[in-house]
């Protein structure tokens, strides 16, 4: 799911701080990747590891465009932790994986720029 927009869209309304505090964004490691041919569009499914709390989740990721199930093993992503479950299929996307459009519209992950611990929350 693309939710979000391009360059050209305008801002979002405006929150409060207290709105951001209940958005949970962790940092966790991508621990098996696989094609999701039942998709309606293309996408992929991922198992994340988020550490001792969480725990390791799953995610339908639109991101086929720029990556390969091979290349993301080993991968940190962030991630929405607290939305509820979607059931996509017969898969239940547990977390939201988050990224940017390029300039086609695609999706280009967010990671870290250093490897962090599994579950860390972002401020």
């Amino acid at each position: 799911m693309h939710v979000g927009a391009g360059p050209d869209a305008p801002a979002a309304a405006q929150i409060g701080f207290d709105d951001w505090l209940r958005v949970d964004i962790r940092v966790g490691t991508v621990v098996a990747a696989e094609p999701f041919p039942e998709a309606r569009k293309p996408a992929l499914k991922l198992r994340i590891d988020f550490g001792a709390v969480i725990g390791v989740k799953r995610s339908s990721a639109q991101i086929t465009e720029h990556y390969a199930p091979e290349q993301l093993l080993g991968r940190q992503v962030a991630a929405v932790v607290n939305f509820a479950p979607r059931q996509i299929g017969r898969f239940l996307s547990e977390v939201l994986c988050l990224g940017f459009p390029d300039a086609g519209g695609a999706v280009v992950l967010i990671a870290p720029d250093a490897k962090l611990p599994d579950g860390g929350r972002l401020f």
